[in-house]
């Protein structure tokens, strides 16, 4: 009966010790959402993006995507975001898809600019920039390796090869 006792009290331990590891797993890790005012952006590709990612300016988070769409006349994507009310966008804001890491997920990188006037809340941030992604960039540097190749094997000087 006593083993009995001791092993309840033991197990109850463990689920507070686990209890209290998860509430401070969520909060360190800045899961909530962010209040603030909705801007939007159009890209014309964000591969990997996701409802959910963060917003950062100089790797501080300052918002969060609400959701992404497409534009039925542009066939743009639409990415919709929560900026937070303390940080006001200068007009020439401009938007990046960024990649944390070669096997991170992505997210929202914005870089403001100078100008004085602010983007309006339910505004547009005009100037965006669409990151390619790894495939794309491994094809290219593998078609301009085939490319040099190709020219190497060509001799310098065209008076040498009559020789």
């Amino acid at each position: 009966m006593r083993r009995n006792v001791i092993e309840t009290v033991l197990g109850g331990v463990v689920l507070v010790v686990a209890a209290f590891f998860l509430v401070f797993a969520y909060r360190s890790a800045d899961l909530r959402k962010v209040q603030g005012y909705a801007v939007s952006a159009n890209f014309s590709s964000i591969n990997g993006l996701a409802a959910g990612a963060d917003v950062r300016i100089s790797g501080v988070k300052v918002g969060s995507v609400e959701s992404l769409s497409l534009d039925p006349k542009s066939f743009q994507a639409v990415v919709h975001m929560q900026i937070d009310n303390g940080i006001k966008l200068p007009k020439d804001t401009a938007a990046v898809v960024a990649s944390e890491s070669l096997l991170g997920g992505k997210y929202m990188s914005l870089e403001p600019g100078g100008e004085e006037q602010t983007i309006a809340a339910g505004g547009r941030i005009e100037y965006t920039q669409s990151v390619p992604g790894l495939e794309q960039l491994l094809g290219q540097v593998i078609f301009s390796l085939q490319n040099t190749n190709k020219g190497g094997d060509a001799p310098k000087d065209p008076g040498a090869a009559k020789m």
